[in-house]
């Protein structure tokens, strides 16, 4: 039996209020939020030790101060936070509070654009409502339906998915249906009205109940989201925690501009000097994610790349290393760019443009998160001059210009060169067959390549062909 639940900690509403009132006094945004939470009868609206110790979530963020009070009161949401803001809690507490007061299996689905954002969502639900008994069910594609049609036969309370797999669970797993459903959340919503979710998305909302509450929450708001608004959601509140497209002030945000001819050297460049940082390298193909970890890994440096073309147990292997600390270095695309939450990411760097240039808000957004700084670098060459001047305008200001040395960049170019020529002949060799197969396993393919680089590397040192910085590592 699940019971309500019970926010016991310092960090009441109440006591929320009365400090922001002391620190910034008595304005009529604290006395708004304090009548806004006793106008729906929450006796103790509270951070839980839960919050704080598994979550990491001292005090409310901005968007969930001015979402949570209107979801509580019922309302319709359409949410417009920065990246790393607490957008899943804002939705999130909500619906557990709500379910709380009617349990049932169904109670609530919350769809978003890729597998790995499904599966962090549902973790959060499942910390948030650990002493609660909450059941969670994720539907992401790449794994087996089966098994997730098992899990959906326990009738969990929330469901997580993608719009896809989603569909394919509602047209052929017998008993499933979303016609008791109560809450429908739209995370990375900009994202989910794209042409390639429409025909899912449609019918999903064909098999759903007009009556239940929607949350749309986005970092970006577009023109598509706006008319899901008008399509599907009643009266909702908008509630703007950030401007349209904006980043957090923790976050540095530089470019460099190179020749497209030695952008590998400066990326080596800059991760050697930045060595103890965690950093997420941002490419624009599948493909390179592949060869610049295998150029990386075989300079010594822990690379490991995640991509749309691996297996979702790749991909989420991938993740957990890094999350891990076992590799400092993740070479994505842009399906690491939304929703997920690293905390200990230092340092973003675009080694290609997005064309699209509010795919930047959310790929620097993976840095500077809840409060903590960090560092965004892109590299821009003569061929993405105009799209980095996109970013700029977007996002309203000009940007300073990361300082590097170029003879120290120039030394490192027979060193890449080498590890990239090898890197390219291990891949014409394994790569047809890896993809036959449908595998992306890198570890085995980079032991040969790794093995020769050592010895490159040790003949090379000694000739002191190399810099002060690289003999370090």
């Amino acid at each position: 039996m699940i019971g309500r639940i019970n926010w016991i900690s310092e960090w009441s509403a109440e006591r929320w209020t009365r400090n922001s009132m002391r620190e910034k006094g008595e304005d009529r945004f604290s006395v708004d939020i304090r009548l806004k939470l006793k106008s729906v009868k929450i006796e103790r609206w509270q951070w839980s030790k839960t919050m704080k110790m598994s979550l990491g979530w001292k005090n409310p963020s901005k968007i969930q101060v001015e979402a949570i009070p209107h979801a509580l009161e019922g309302k319709d949401l359409i949410g417009l936070a920065q990246t790393g803001s607490g957008k899943t809690g804002a939705f999130a507490l909500p619906i557990l509070q709500a379910l709380l007061d009617a349990p049932q299996a169904f109670f609530a689905c919350v769809l978003s654009p890729t597998r790995e954002l499904a599966i962090q969502i549902a973790e959060q639900f499942e910390a948030l409502g650990s002493g609660i008994g909450i059941k969670c069910a994720v539907l992401v594609g790449g794994v087996d339906m089966v098994q997730q049609a098992i899990n959906l036969a326990k009738r969990p309370h929330i469901i997580v998915g993608t719009p896809g797999r989603l569909v394919d669970h509602l047209t052929n797993t017998k008993g499933f249906s979303l016609r008791t459903l109560k809450y429908l959340v739209f995370d990375e919503a900009d994202r989910l009205l794209n042409e390639d979710f429409q025909k899912s998305i449609d019918e999903i909302l064909n098999e759903i109940p007009r009556e239940r509450k929607t949350y749309l929450f986005s970092a970006t708001m577009t023109k598509k989201v706006r008319k899901l608004q008008r399509a599907s959601l009643r009266n909702p509140v908008k509630i703007e925690a950030a401007t349209k497209y904006s980043t957090v002030d923790t976050l540095k945000q530089q470019y460099c501009f190179i020749p497209a001819k030695y952008k590998e050297c400066y990326l080596v460049y800059i991760l050697t000097e930045m060595s103890g940082s965690t950093s997420m390298v941002f490419t624009r193909t599948c493909d390179a994610t592949r060869l610049l970890a295998l150029i990386l890994r075989n300079l010594g440096l822990r690379a490991i790349p995640i991509s749309g073309q691996m297996t979702q147990a790749k991909r989420l292997g991938a993740l957990n290393k890094f999350k891990a600390g076992e590799c400092n270095v993740l070479i994505c695309t842009d399906v690491a760019s939304r929703g997920l939450d690293i905390p200990s990411v230092d340092m973003v760097i675009n080694y290609d443009i997005p064309s699209n240039s509010k795919d930047y808000i959310h790929r620097v957004g993976r840095t500077a998160r809840a409060g903590r700084s960090g560092v965004a670098i892109s590299l821009v060459n003569q061929y993405e001059l105009e799209w980095y001047m996109q970013i700029e305008k977007l996002i309203g200001k000009k940007l300073p210009q990361f300082s590097a040395q170029e003879e120290e960049v120039l030394m490192l170019l027979e060193r890449v060169a080498e590890a990239k020529r090898i890197s390219i002949m291990k891949i014409k060799e394994t790569g047809g067959k890896k993809r036959r197969r449908g595998g992306d396993d890198d570890d085995d393919e980079n032991n040969d390549v790794e093995k020769y680089m050592r010895l490159k590397t040790g003949k090379m040192l000694k000739n002191g062909k190399t810099n002060k910085k690289m003999k370090r590592k």
